[in-house]
């Protein structure tokens, strides 16, 4: 299935856990690189990103999940913005139009407008910054609330463990912009030199 397509009808397949990243010193020694140096700082995941001892790979897939889940919640609350600003940026220009049908000459029109539809309720007994804040209120502010009380519990607050897992497995170590995290000085993001 194409990957749009899987997007727009919810059937994407569901994530398994990244396999817990394979630091140096839990590699067989026979399977280490024979140029044996340290790392540098770019080239390992910070801290706060890095799974907890003894939290398994059933329990990152299931943070990652919840982590969705959460994006996509935050996803819809920027497109209910996105409605509330349309929208009244759509009634501020219904409101010169009707001032426009007036100069035009065309004042019963303009009074039916103004009337019926200027300031207008959207749903019944709200305008859309009263939707944006029962949404906030009532379903935004909780889901946060109980997503970060799932990992705090789970994985210690660290946020992202299962992306970052996803992104050790991913990217080509020691290749520029495939660093772990940023680097450390001030100015070596510039430097294409190993």
């Amino acid at each position: 299935m194409h990957i749009m397509s899987a997007c727009l009808s919810g059937t994407l397949p569901v994530r398994s856990a990244p396999s817990p990243i394979r630091t140096p010193s839990s590699l067989p020694p026979d399977s280490l690189p024979v140029f044996s140096r340290p790392m540098p700082d770019d080239e390992t995941p910070d801290d706060a990103h890095l799974r907890p001892d003894g939290v398994d790979d059933a329990t990152i897939a299931a943070l990652g999940k919840l982590s969705e889940a959460l994006e996509v919640v935050e996803h819809a609350r920027g497109l209910l913005y996105g409605f509330h600003r349309l929208t009244g940026k759509a009634d501020l220009a219904l409101g010169e139009a009707v001032d426009l049908l007036r100069e035009a000459g065309h004042d019963e029109h303009a009074d039916a407008l103004e009337r019926d539809l200027v300031g207008r309720n959207v749903v019944e007994g709200r305008w859309t910054f009263q939707i944006v804040e029962d949404y906030d209120d009532t379903y935004w502010s909780e889901f946060r609330r109980s997503e970060k009380t799932v990992r705090d519990a789970l994985a210690g607050g660290r946020r992202h463990v299962f992306e970052s897992e996803m992104k050790e497995e991913r990217r080509s170590p020691g290749r520029r912009h495939h660093e772990a995290r940023p680097a450390e000085q001030h100015g070596s993001a510039g430097d294409d030199s190993p």
